[in-house]
């Protein structure tokens, strides 16, 4: 098949039904060869058998993501077919949506196990791989749970922001190796949230209205070191940002203060987006070094 992803190859976790069958076809329809990955072997060879029908190449995966034995050999599968990996959607999840007080430590784990761990398997397995060609394209599926909450999602939301971070710092890292990492905070009707939208908004939030998101993102055009929220046909961007605060000398930093000027620490006129965690540091630095010059003149 022709298209952006022409001769590229994908693995898509979770890809047997929702969001991830979506992402499988769409990369497929663009012209990637894509692993299909999912606990359940019925929906494997379904989704196999809809790209095939496209024209498509497709390698069915009941690799459980939680499990990195398991993960290493759908890799070692694909490269034994393909050669190489260039794209990994790193899409499996499952929810336990309990209010804190009511949640067992167990599902907490659970959940934390499958999004996170699960995410951070899928990857070091394709990492080292990807470095060593000099390409790679990532994709973690964050929510906005993670970036806002969501009453009743604790678990979920900490996964969530959880693979925020993990990308921030990969992105860095796999930057000077060709590798691009980024999240995807998708909106779509899914087995998840089937209960939570009226039947007319449900069908506006279809998968298939994320997935040219996810094509993006794999795309040899793709950005680095952003998180894309995407549905119903919208994209947008979002971003975790700083303001410009206040700065306080010795003689006046107590809490007191702190909270007397609440509003002005929270301005957002002049807020910045820290290219790194070491830019809080140097912004810091810089505000005392520049107070200091000033009392001293």
């Amino acid at each position: 098949m022709t298209g952006l992803l022409c001769e590229r190859v994908a693995i898509v976790t979770g890809a047997g039904r929702g969001l991830g069958r979506s992402h499988a076809i769409a990369l497929a329809r663009s012209g990637a060869r894509v692993v299909v990955n999912d606990l359940d072997p019925a929906n494997v060879e379904r989704v196999c058998g809809e790209i095939r029908a496209l024209g498509g190449e497709a390698l069915g995966s009941g690799a459980n993501v939680q499990d990195l034995g398991a993960v290493e050999g759908m890799v070692a599968g694909a490269l034994q077919r393909w050669g190489r990996v260039d794209i990994l959607v790193n899409n499996a999840g499952i929810l336990r949506d309990r209010t804190f007080a009511k949640i067992d430590l167990a599902d907490f784990r659970l959940v934390l196990d499958v999004h996170v761990m699960g995410s951070v398997n899928c990857t070091k397995a394709l990492w080292s791989h990807m470095k060593g060609r000099g390409y790679g394209r990532i994709v973690f599926t964050t929510s906005s749970s993670g970036l806002y909450g969501n009453f009743g999602q604790s678990a979920y939301a900490a996964a969530k922001m959880a693979l925020v971070g993990l990308m921030q710092t990969l992105a860095l890292e796999g930057e000077r190796y060709g590798i691009r990492v980024n999240c995807l905070a998708p909106s779509a009707a899914t087995q998840m949230t089937s209960d939570l939208w009226s039947p007319e908004d449900l069908a506006a939030l279809t998968p298939e209205r994320v997935s040219p998101a996810v094509v993006a993102l794999a795309s040899e055009q793709a950005p680095n070191k952003r998180i894309v929220l995407a549905g119903a046909g919208s994209l947008k961007l979002a971003h975790v940002t700083m303001t410009r605060g206040i700065q306080l000398t010795d003689d006046r930093l107590s809490a007191e203060e702190i909270l007397a000027h609440w509003e002005q620490i929270g301005e957002r006129s002049a807020e910045r987006v820290p290219a790194t965690g070491f830019e809080q540091y140097q912004f810091e630095v810089e505000q005392a070094r520049a107070a200091s010059a000033g009392r001293q003149r």
